[in-house]
């Protein structure tokens, strides 16, 4: 079964939304949950597909997920861990990349893992070699079976001193849920920093963990023996909250995002600033608006925090379709992320993409001849089209170009934003979209 938005382009988007825990935060605090001798328990989680998949997944390793009906909180009993079969974990293959973060609290819990091929949206080359050398380093043993990987660690895993060649955010999720229970001392440098990363940090410290985070980006793990469980609210997903934001400049609407925070956001705020969106930001959310005059062009390039992250670019390039002269944006995380601007174009937006790096940022793959630079034109009215999409971002991306343009748009592959937006078209709903859901088989 698969889902089709049929979409009335032109209305404005205006009214209030609430977004919740954090994506890229919740599922891996989930499995955290997995090193602990007592229950946990996780609120203001969203209702989101990624948290589907990994409670069924925590489940088939004989975790015990009980939900909330009233407030949606998440206890967690990991007392009963267990081996899963490979069979039942590879029903899961497609759906996430989320399972290869089990392997270290597996390891500590029942002494071995099995990880399926990994899904997840396809915005550029995510290999896990990052993972598994990780796990080496730990002592771990990694064999390829048919299927996916077994990992296991006869003589337990213990402390290491890591060095990422790049800033991974995956990777550095893996050391810390490795490290805690390691034997001895984990020193990791070039990690991520993300505020999801300091979070996922947050509630391995109410576990009992300690860590340390330098200023150059080094984290020091103290391993412990034991933890114990933790009761903790996710962090806002600024994510969502910057999708929100430019819908609302896009469709010339008025959004006020209800749990958006301003410290999670400051890089986009500013560039929201500079572009020309209106805010107001309270303690509860923030307010977005467009403020009815000329947006402004400019020059943008994604890094890791606290540059511009990769997630924010989509749905603002959308925006930037709609400034008066030239933007240029060059992509520095995903190799691929400008695949989404080909149905921009067939809406009418003057997009050209470049092999070159065109920006001062250092770039991974500026040499391997990937389509990584945009140059924007604009304004461009948007015209109605049929979309198929893509990934999660540039799929609200082409969402939000579908409700400002003129004439009706038939938008496939909308299951694919479920990953990551919680109930959004009930929020599109309220916000006044006009819109038609069909299902199909």
């Amino acid at each position: 079964m698969s889902s089709v938005l049929t979409i009335r382009g032109g209305v404005p988007l205006t009214g209030r939304v609430t977004v919740r825990g954090a994506k890229n935060l919740v599922p891996k605090a989930m499995v955290a949950a997995l090193l602990g001798s007592e229950p946990s328990v996780l609120r203001n989680v969203p209702e989101i597909k990624d948290v589907e998949v990994v409670t069924s997944l925590l489940q088939l390793h004989g975790v015990t997920v009980v939900k909330d009906p009233v407030t949606g909180d998440l206890t967690l009993d990991p007392k009963d861990a267990k081996t899963a079969s490979s069979t039942a974990i590879d029903a899961h293959a497609g759906d996430s990349r989320i399972p290869i973060l089990l392997c270290g609290p597996l390891i500590h819990a029942i002494g071995e893992a099995f990880i399926p091929d990994l899904g997840g949206c396809k915005i550029g080359d995510r290999p896990i070699d990052y993972h598994l050398n990780v796990l080496r380093q730990f002592g771990a043993v990694v064999e390829k079976r048919p299927g996916g990987i077994h990992i296991s660690a006869p003589h337990g895993l213990h402390g290491a001193k890591i060095s990422l060649p790049y800033p991974s955010v995956g990777a550095t999720e893996q050391v810390l849920l490795s490290a805690t229970r390691a034997e001895g001392i984990t020193e990791l440098i070039g990690a991520a920093t993300e505020p999801e990363i300091i979070d996922l940090i947050a509630v391995l410290q109410k576990m009992g963990a300690i860590i340390s985070v330098q200023t150059d980006r080094t984290i020091r793990i103290e391993g412990v023996k034991d933890l114990r469980g933790y009761n903790h609210r996710a962090l806002p997903d600024r994510n969502e909250s910057a999708s929100w934001a430019s819908a609302a400049l896009v469709t010339r609407g008025d959004i006020f995002v209800e749990g958006a925070s301003q410290r999670d956001m400051m890089t986009f705020l500013n560039t929201y600033r500079k572009v020309g969106g209106g805010m107001d930001i309270g303690d509860d959310g923030i307010r977005f608006y467009h403020q009815g005059g000329k947006l402004s062009p400019l020059v943008l390039e994604t890094d890791v925090h606290p540059g511009f992250m990769t997630d924010w670019q989509q749905p603002l390039v959308v925006a930037l379709t709609q400034a008066e002269g030239v933007s240029i944006v060059h992509e520095t995380v995903y190799e691929n992320r400008f695949g989404f601007t080909d149905a921009l174009a067939r809406m009418g937006a003057n997009i050209q993409v470049h092999r070159e790096c065109l920006g001062s940022v250092p770039c991974r793959f500026g040499q391997r001849n990937f389509l990584h630079s945009a140059v924007i034109s604009g304004p461009t009215p948007l015209r109605g089209t049929d979309i198929d999409i893509p990934d999660l971002r540039g799929g609200f991306s082409h969402l939000i170009a579908a409700l400002a343009a003129t004439g009706t748009s038939r938008v496939t592959g909308i299951d694919i934003i479920n990953r990551g937006y919680e109930r959004f078209t009930e929020k599109l709903a309220g916000l006044g979209a006009d819109f038609d859901i069909t299902t199909t088989k």
